[in-house]
């Protein structure tokens, strides 16, 4: 018998790589057996990356999720493991100690066995608390490196990086390939330096498939020491998930690998199950090009995990843009003619910001930078004319050190925005919040839950936390789950007015009244209970009075946070001032003033949903 090789199926993953939402704790208690009935599955990730804030988003409680998600795998002596982000928890951003500390405890005590933490810069000083807290909590601290391709990104460089996190606390390794562009021998290289090194040291291998490396990938680790192979299954295997058990296991056993047998009853049961979860609501937020592989991925790198949000992200872009092309007498742009020209613009970026590791957030900030670029530049503006500010704190060391260098055109900017650059441990900039947010639930008369858990989502998830408990992210969820239902059946042949224009949702005791809107509509095809609104967003002067619009669509916000003073009335603005924010994909986007003169009305809402060009603020 050759060497056997374990597998672990990547459940969460396979959700968050194709879409933007995962099934809801009903269904994932439904598909736990059957999972564990295939049979050859020694570990199954069941939560962590986006999957407690994403369940916050339609209104369903995490850590409920948790538990009973992960119990039926406990049971069964089956691993289960989560993707924490290190610095950043289990949120795009960067949090405390203490609610780092707190949530490797939790996250243990709800079922979850093993940790894979990474770093998105690859950075050993962030992830060194992650290894110290997950052994803390009872945990197994595996250490992910996060693959890129770049010139500085080679062999020796993560096999040294392995070397780092073992002697800061790993007890694991895991070769993270999350945009599936690690060249195969070179996979193989790499986990044969890190074997010859540390001889007894699990390591498992994740890639995704999005450009067709993943299965040779699979192959070379596997050779070269690899002991545990992570894959995806039908109907979200393949495209910008993983590739499929079937063809991993086959692959491996013809390779002389030894490798459980699969029940292919259940598999069939587990497929069918995933396809009824997608027919019911999670299908709405996969887009098609997701399901398909994609060899242009290659030159920009981009990540399966993102590539699930940003195609769902890219219809709203291309709908605003579009709108402003149209307003100004231009051409506009298909969906596809708008996605080759960020990939084209990533490719030109990442070297220009340092090379980060494209894995979140810093894939989210090269492409929302390279997003921006494109945008402003059809606009006929200048690149670089929008950097959002988590961008700008990585760029200034607020993560960590940048491997490559910054381009000059950027120190520039930062110099003239007296930017500062930071040489520090990154936490440091984060104080401990915990018993502030302890305070707050206290105040607002909510429990803090079994094991403080629910404390912890609401110091990691604080707006998203606050929406679940309102019933407003039910709410919301549930309106727009309807309006995708209602362009999908408008595609399907159904006119405008056939649709309905708004639904009545119940919340416990309360029902809210929502109002629907669709693409491509007019007031002829409107009746008394919905309009198509038409907004005059035209930025420039109108009568004695100049506006500042809003150049992206996003939340809008006077203030980043809790120690900045907002605009108001009377203020004197100057050209290239910073008069407020826009969070739009995922980051923190500052306003700046193009004209100068004295504030006169600030007319949109802090926290409201705006569109690209409304008006917002009213200058004299």
């Amino acid at each position: 018998m050759g060497k056997e090789i374990k597998l672990a199926l990547v459940y969460r993953d396979m959700w968050q790589s194709s879409g933007k939402y995962v099934p809801r704790v009903d269904q994932l208690c439904k598909v736990a057996q059957p999972i564990i009935d295939i049979g050859c599955f020694t570990r199954v990730e069941t939560n962590g990356g986006g999957f407690e804030q994403v369940n916050l988003l339609f209104g369903e409680n995490p850590n409920i999720a948790v538990r009973k998600w992960t119990q039926a795998f406990n049971d069964a002596g089956i691993q289960t493991q989560m993707l924490e982000r290190g610095l950043n928890g289990i949120r795009m951003s960067p949090v405390s100690e203490d609610v780092r500390q707190l949530m490797f405890k939790v996250k243990k005590k709800q079922g979850t066995d093993i940790s894979r933490s990474f770093d998105g810069l690859n950075n050993p000083q962030n992830l060194e608390e992650s290894f110290k807290y997950a052994r803390e909590g009872g945990m197994i601290a595996q250490a992910a490196l996060s693959l890129t391709y770049s010139p500085l990104h080679n062999v020796e460089y993560y096999i040294q990086l392995a070397d780092a996190y073992i002697d800061r606390g790993a007890e694991e390794i895991c070769i993270k390939d999350m945009a599936g562009i690690g060249r195969p021998v070179s996979i193989g290289k790499i986990i044969a330096g890190i074997r010859k090194r540390h001889p007894n040291i699990t390591i498992q291998y994740h890639g995704h498939s999005t450009p067709g490396f993943s299965v040779a990938s699979s192959l070379e680790a596997a050779r070269n020491g690899a002991d545990i192979i992570d894959c995806g299954m039908e109907p979200l295997s393949w495209g910008t998930g993983h590739a499929d058990l079937l063809t991993i296991h086959e692959m491996l056993k013809d390779a002389g690998f030894s490798v459980p047998d699969i029940n292919m009853d259940a598999y069939m049961h587990v497929r069918a199950l995933s396809q009824e979860f997608m027919d019911d609501f999670l299908g709405y937020y996969i887009n098609p090009q997701n399901r398909f592989m994609n060899s242009l991925l290659i030159g920009p790198g981009l990540p399966g995990g993102m590539m699930g949000s940003l195609m769902a992200d890219l219809e709203n872009n291309l709908k605003s843009l579009n709108k402003w092309l149209t307003k100004n007498n231009k051409a506009n742009l298909t969906q596809e003619e708008l996605l080759i020209k960020l990939f084209n613009e990533v490719k030109y970026v990442w070297p220009k910001v340092g090379y980060p590791p494209l894995v979140t957030p810093y894939s989210q900030y090269v492409k929302n930078l390279s997003l921006m670029n494109v945008i402003q530049m059809e606009k006929g503006r200048q690149r670089w004319s929008m950097i959002d500010e988590n961008t700008w704190g990585m760029l200034v060391g607020k993560s960590g050190k940048l491997l490559g260098p910054i381009d000059d055109v950027l120190l520039k900017m930062a110099k003239d925005q007296g930017r500062e650059f930071f040489d520090g441990k990154p936490q440091s900039l984060y104080p401990n919040v915990l018993e502030d947010y302890r305070n707050k639930m206290k105040e607002k008369g909510w429990d803090t839950g079994e094991d403080d858990e629910e404390l912890l989502e609401y110091a990691m998830h604080p707006p998203q936390y606050e929406d679940f408990k309102s019933g407003r992210a039910k709410e919301k969820f549930l309106a727009d789950l309807e309006e995708r239902k209602n362009k999908k059946a408008q595609a399907n042949g159904m006119s405008i007015a056939e649709l309905p224009r708004s639904i009545d949702v119940t919340i416990g005791d309360e029902t809210y009244k929502v109002s629907i809107s669709y693409p491509n509509s007019s007031d002829q095809d409107m009746d008394q209970e919905g309009s198509a609104s038409s907004n005059n967003n035209g930025s420039g002067e109108s009568g004695d009075f100049k506006y500042i619009t809003a150049p992206i669509e996003g939340k809008f916000f006077l203030t980043k946070d809790s120690s900045e003073k907002g605009l108001k009335i009377g203020d004197t603005v100057s050209v290239g001032d910073t008069v407020a924010y826009i969070e739009s994909m995922k980051v923190i986007n500052a306003i700046s003033s193009d004209i100068s003169g004295t504030v006169v009305e600030v007319m949109a809402n802090h926290g409201q949903d705006i569109e690209e060009d409304d008006q917002i603020i009213k200058i004299a």
